[in-house]
């Protein structure tokens, strides 16, 4: 396993990257789950003893997906991956490589970055999924039906590795931040 763009290579030569964590924002999961754990208390008699394991569950659920974000570019597709669901995007089907940040594209909230499916909609460029764990420093992936957003821990090497991988299948893009000799165009206010 060869180790190149902030991810690696493996042995059937798949790139493997994973989604750039916070800090922050996992502190705030576990702070989140200990006031959980504080507030509640178990009492046999209450008819709301589920809640504090209910909100335990879509806390540490919500805390997995946030971890096990990973995208993985083959011979043939991009895959963007985390606990209970994901996106794969065929490389030849890839227009655009840009660079984004999540606010600038959409509106933020609870239904739209945060919401299980990913699905947003953007007055820039439409209806696209975000598979991320950076609403700033990601890359707006313009293929097949939806573009996706993704963020990688190391953007620019992500995006060279892509780019090389697409540019096998199309050449070169239009827009293509991980071309070294091609357009670096990208999405205004990124």
């Amino acid at each position: 396993m060869r180790s190149q763009g902030g991810g690696h290579v493996d042995r059937e030569g798949r790139f493997h990257a994973w989604g750039q964590l916070s800090v922050t924002i996992v502190a705030a999961y576990i702070v989140l789950f200990l006031v959980v754990l504080a507030v509640f208390r178990y009492e046999a008699g209450s008819a709301a003893w589920w809640t504090p394991w209910l909100l335990t569950v879509l806390i540490l659920g919500s805390l997995a997906r946030y971890l096990t974000t990973h995208y993985r570019i083959d011979d043939s597709r991009l895959h963007a991956s985390r606990l209970l669901g994901g996106q794969t995007i065929l490389l030849e089907e890839v227009r655009r490589i840009e660079y984004a940040r999540i606010r600038d594209l959409s509106p933020t909230g609870f239904f739209g970055s945060w919401g299980w499916r990913g699905r947003m909609w953007s007055p820039i460029v439409g209806r696209f999924d975000a598979i991320y764990t950076d609403p700033v420093r990601g890359l707006l992936i313009t293929a097949g039906e939806h573009p996706i957003y993704v963020s990688p821990r190391d953007v620019e090497g992500f995006a060279r590795e892509l780019s090389r991988r697409v540019r096998s299948y199309t050449g070169r893009l239009a827009a293509d931040v991980g071309d070294p000799l091609g357009s670096l165009n990208v999405i205004e206010g990124a």
